[in-house]
């Protein structure tokens, strides 16, 4: 099959994919997985959805060889003296001589991504850490060798040839913005030495590439979703998205409309303007649209839930958590902490009615954590501590646990559009310190009333009422020392603080909260943290510095 063919049957997949023919998709695609490097791209990017969508170890492992298949597959097209540079190639031989073995290595590249995935969440090894490390190194010089080349062919066109820049701009798209978002010592870590991103290079290679017609435009378009809908709200400034996005969420939809993944999508876009009804019944759809991934059922469980939390409808909220508990290999300990803590909102003949005990549950997250590269993953060990203190001991406000677990997963941050909520979420909160102060515990106070603290200054800030917000987050820095077990509670106040001041328009103030991150060490969520630090510092810095030449500038 040559290379045209190949790209159009190609495309005819990924069309089938789009329209919910999961099974039909990869029946077409697989046959030439092994002689064509598109095919061979293609059905190990179905795989390894597929792995991440199930976390079924037998899944996992279908996904890593396919992965490594496809890598040979493409190898074997790949130019065969690696001693020479391919922009050397191009000027000896020219484009039309090389042109296929410059697809095999993009192709390359995104193999060597979807290896390096599969690797992270299947083995737990450091040795393994490193290679998807120097995979990825190795993966990101490819796509700027090649981008290299497109500088000497400015004119050349064929039939594949907008399938190659758009590959590439994908490529450099997803590095620029995937490590502008990972603070240095992590890359250093992780043996990606000399390479930095720029975010807003990233986003715009990404756009450009999602907006033109080529294989490799679904994506950067999923891309663009999963960043504006769950990195940018996990780690961003509150900047918020663009009607672009949204506009090209509407233009796919149009294309695909009974898309799943869309959908969804389209469902939490409606979830960040506060449109929670509306995203309700978008992810009811998705939930009917098709049964043949369940598991992408399991996805909107996890939004449906989150959508009847922030509208405190406990027992909505309730049942799909314990749907996710019943059905979903994600993470049972964080599913058994959210069924806990919603039943400690609830009333008591509902506990009754279902037959759950909350302290079993609660005390039963800790048994129930995975592990990643040897080690807990953060959130869960997280949620297994305040199990452990929620499931053992009394004194605690009733709806403590569930207002944690709102911040530990930006909660506030998502129903931010929604001022009424987050002054009902504020009364709630009130109500919580009243009740502590009224009967205070020896053991845990100081630790608990000033998680409320933090959370208040939250809400004050989203509510507009800055100086109140500071002061309520001042409170809590200054009780460092007599905190007991919630050390976490004074770095992540001054990265809360840190925003404030930017929002602000305080710029120096901001950075200066968050460098005094940088001082505290060993507390819950560090890394999370840490990414949320070094995003807002570039930012704040960025921000202040065109602050500084706009008012130069106006001075001249």
């Amino acid at each position: 099959m040559d290379l045209v063919s190949s790209l159009e049957e190609c495309t005819t997949g990924l069309y089938l994919f789009l329209n919910n023919r999961f099974s039909d998709a990869i029946n077409l695609i697989y046959p030439w997985s092994k002689n064509s490097i598109y095919h061979a791209l293609i059905y190990s990017i179905l795989m390894v959805v597929k792995a991440i969508l199930t976390f079924d170890p037998h899944d996992i492992d279908i996904g890593l060889t396919a992965a490594k298949e496809a890598l040979r597959t493409c190898n074997n097209f790949r130019r065969k003296s690696r001693m020479m540079s391919l922009s050397h190639l191009v000027s000896k031989q020219g484009i039309k001589a090389i042109e296929e073995e410059l697809h095999a290595e993009v192709c390359y590249a995104e193999c060597l991504i979807l290896k390096s995935t599969v690797m992270f969440i299947q083995d737990d090894s450091v040795l393994s850490l490193l290679k998807s490390g120097i995979n990825i190194g190795l993966s990101y010089q490819i796509y700027k060798d090649c981008q290299q080349v497109l500088t000497q062919i400015h004119n050349y066109q064929s039939k594949t040839y907008k399938h190659l820049v758009g590959g590439i701009k994908f490529g450099l798209g997803a590095f620029n913005l995937i490590l502008s978002l990972v603070p240095p010592k992590t890359l250093k870590l992780l043996n990606i030495v000399g390479y930095s991103g720029d975010r807003e290079v990233g986003l715009t290679l990404l756009h450009e590439s999602a907006s033109e017609s080529h294989i490799n435009n679904i994506l950067s378009v999923l891309t663009l979703f999963f960043y504006y809908n769950y990195i940018s709200v996990a780690f961003g400034v509150e900047k918020g998205h663009s009607s672009a996005i949204e506009n090209l969420s509407l233009i796919y939809l149009q294309k695909f409309p009974n898309c799943v993944i869309l959908k969804f999508f389209h469902a939490r876009f409606s979830m960040l303007k506060g449109s929670f009804k509306r995203a309700q019944l978008t992810l009811e759809e998705c939930i009917f649209i098709q049964n043949e991934w369940k598991q992408v059922h399991h996805l909107c469980y996890w939004e449906l839930m989150w959508c009847h939390i922030f509208l405190l409808e406990w027992r909505q909220a309730y049942h799909f958590a314990d749907l996710l508990f019943q059905n979903s290999r994600w993470s049972k300990a964080i599913y058994s902490f959210a069924k806990a803590s919603l039943l400690a909102v609830l009333p008591s003949d509902f506990l009754k009615s279902v037959g759950e005990d909350m302290s079993s549950l609660f005390l039963n997250v800790d048994n129930l954590r995975i592990r990643i590269l040897g080690t807990s993953v953060p959130i869960e060990k997280f949620v297994a501590e305040k199990g452990q203190r929620y499931g053992s001991t009394p004194g605690w406000f009733t709806a403590q646990p569930i207002l944690e677990f709102i911040y530990a997963w930006s909660g506030f941050r998502v129903m931010s559009k929604r001022l009424e909520l987050i002054s009902t979420w504020l009364s709630i909160i009130d109500k919580g310190e009243e009740l502590l102060q009224e009967n205070p515990n020896k053991e845990y106070g100081i630790d608990d009333i000033s998680l409320l603290n933090l959370l208040k200054g939250l809400c004050l800030k989203y509510l507009g009422k800055y100086s109140l917000a500071e002061h309520y987050l001042n409170h809590v820095i200054q009780k460092e020392k007599l905190l007991k077990y919630d050390h976490y509670l004074v770095p992540y106040s001054y990265y809360e603080l840190g925003i404030l001041y930017y929002l602000k328009g305080d710029y120096a103030n901001a950075i200066k909260s968050l460098e005094n991150i940088k001082n505290y060490k060993d507390y819950s969520m560090e890394a999370r943290l840490q990414f949320r630090a070094h995003v807002a510092l570039e930012e704040s810095s960025s921000t202040r510095n065109s602050s500084a030449l706009n008012m130069f500038l106006f001075n001249c």
